[in-house]
């Protein structure tokens, strides 16, 4: 419950930014559309082919090579993507923390300066996710835990980076440095997240879950397709703000890290104890 009442409070604030600022949920949304379009592009003709299957282990090395090739540029391009339009709301949400007036076409040109160290960290991203890939694809149920875990810790240590590669435009390998290092400086050795944005918007999608139920209980087909598409759209404009409050989280525990300071708007109390 503690965690719950933290995590509210730093999301009251961060509310309070993309208020200033509600244009901001265009991103995620415009972020998703692409992401569906990358999808698709990969997914289709992988299952029309049935090349979908992970290889064996005694495999041909060329099948081996083209399946994880693949999944490697589908990983690179949905990172490119998210990460790109990710830098433009941390672009936009730094703007609005220093005391500026941001909009949309702002933070897309910020991003659009920050295109190669974007490229980069997607190239980095992918890497990573590729390895972990492999890790549960070829190991038994000791090794898939143990690629979680490496997935937990590469989460955690990299939780900086997007903020920093868009405020201070470094690179990506001196960006994760400098993630680790304010991580370790201001949260010291052991991190675990002190707060939970998934459980508060699960919460916040019940509502839905029982106007679907609701409409089932009518026994009109009408009445249920209404009620699904109030729920559709309901979820999907809660997944929007979700992704929008996180990176504005992200930008100020980056900017609350850097400086010791708590950006305008935020309690320092939340921000440092929002890991532990």
């Amino acid at each position: 419950m503690g965690k719950i009442a933290r995590t509210w409070s730093l999301m009251s604030d961060c509310w309070q930014v993309l208020k200033l600022d509600k244009s901001l949920v265009l991103l995620p949304l415009i972020s998703g559309i692409c992401c569906l379009i990358v999808s698709a592009s990969f997914i289709i003709p992988i299952c029309v082919t049935g090349a979908w299957h992970p290889p064996v282990r005694d495999a041909e090395t060329l099948r081996q090579v083209l399946y994880y090739g693949t999944i490697f540029v589908f990983y690179f391009a949905n990172y490119f993507v998210v990460i790109f339009f990710n830098a433009a709301v941390v672009a936009c949400v730094a703007t609005r923390m220093g005391g500026g007036e941001p909009t949309i076409g702002d933070g897309l040109r910020t991003a659009v300066t920050r295109l190669p160290v974007i490229a980069g960290w997607a190239l980095v991203s992918a890497t990573a996710g590729l390895i972990l890939r492999i890790v549960e694809d070829r190991s038994d149920k000791i090794g898939q835990a143990v690629a979680a875990v490496l997935g937990f810790a590469w989460t955690v240590v990299t939780f900086l980076v997007v903020p920093i590669l868009v405020i201070e435009n470094k690179n990506p390998i001196a960006a994760l440095r400098d993630s680790t290092a304010l991580l370790k400086r201001t949260w010291g050795e052991q991190l675990i997240s002190n707060i939970s944005f998934g459980a508060i918007f699960t919460l916040l999608a019940l509502p839905a879950l029982g106007l679907l139920i609701l409409g089932g209980m009518m026994h009109n087909i009408v009445a249920l397709a209404v009620c699904a598409g109030i729920a559709f759209v309901y979820w999907i404009l809660l997944s929007l703000i979700n992704s929008t409050l996180r990176v504005i989280f992200e930008t100020a525990l980056y900017l609350y890290a850097r400086d010791g300071v708590a950006p305008a708007g935020f309690d320092a109390e939340a921000l440092g104890a929002a890991l532990r």
